[in-house]
Parts: structure tokens; sequence; C-alpha cells
């Protein structure tokens, strides 16, 4: 199938692009185009359409990419609307998080009957870590050896008194 799309060429954060004739199975820089459109610079505003090879590549079968498209309809080569090109990420996320937020009828009862074993499972697991609390043994040392000093401390003045 071709394409009319963009190719880059330019240098690190120095975009321009040739507008290209191409196979759409090849990678986007791989330079092997069919034929050169014009170009585009986003810099400077510059584009440049062979309008003719344009129509005769769209006429053949050629579909121009989203953002091919948008130029080629702000340049007058076609009649019809813009298409969304940033957007159509942010939809796809929020389609995604509908279809989750929104489980099929049919699993949403298993769903919800699995919620509450697991709620019902989660109170017994805490009552059981609760119960075996042990102080450590070496509170239990230092408890003694206190005890003992005080004990101590208790005979001498007893016995000075």
């Amino acid at each position: 199938m071709l394409a009319i799309r963009l190719l880059r060429i330019g240098r690190k954060h120095q975009p321009s692009y040739k507008i290209v004739a191409i196979d759409n199975r090849r990678a986007p820089k791989s330079g092997k185009f069919i034929e050169q459109l014009g170009f585009y610079n986003p810099l400077t505003k510059e584009k440049s359409v062979d309008k003719e090879r344009v129509e005769y590549w769209l006429s053949v079968g050629a579909k121009a990419s989203d953002t091919m498209h948008n130029l080629l309809v702000s340049e007058g080569i076609i009649k019809a609307e813009k298409r969304a090109v940033h957007s159509t990420k942010i939809k796809e996320k929020e389609e995604t998080k509908s279809t989750v937020e929104k489980p099929a009828e049919e699993g949403e009862v298993a769903r919800e009957e699995a919620k509450e074993e697991v709620a019902k499972e989660k109170p017994i697991e805490q009552e059981k870590k609760e119960e075996p609390k042990q102080e450590p043994k070496k509170e239990k040392v230092k408890e003694q050896k206190s005890e003992s000093k005080k004990e101590e401390l208790k005979k001498e003045e007893s016995k000075e008194a």
C-alpha cells in the first residue's frame, strides 16, 4: 500500500521534512521512497508541495498520513476536515479506562462475589497476626537486669540502715 508521509531530514533539534510517496511497509527512516513530492520546515513554516503529483498519487490509491492529510487540507489540495492527530492517544486512554471501570454484566456478579470473599478473609488473617505477638527476648533480659539491680540497691540500703 502506498502512503504519502513526511520523511525527517535535518539535524538534532532542527527538523525538516521531505514529503514523499513511499511504500507503507518501509520504515519511516529508511530513506527509500518512490518520489519526492515537496518539503516542509516546521521551524520557518516554509512548505512546498507539488500539487499535481500529490493528486496523482492520491488517485492511484496512496493514503496520506494524518499529519500529511492536515497539511494538504491547509494547502487547499484536499477538501476535507482536518484529522485530530494529538488527541487520539488521549481518547484511547479514556476508552480503556471506561472499559475497566464498567465491567461486563455477566462478569460483574462474579467480581463482586470475589471481592466479598477477599474482604471476609482479610479480617481473619489480621486476627491471626495479632495473636502471636510476643515481646522480644532482648526486652525481657533488660527487664530482668533492671529488676535485679533494684533488688541489689534495696539490699544495700537495708544493710546501711
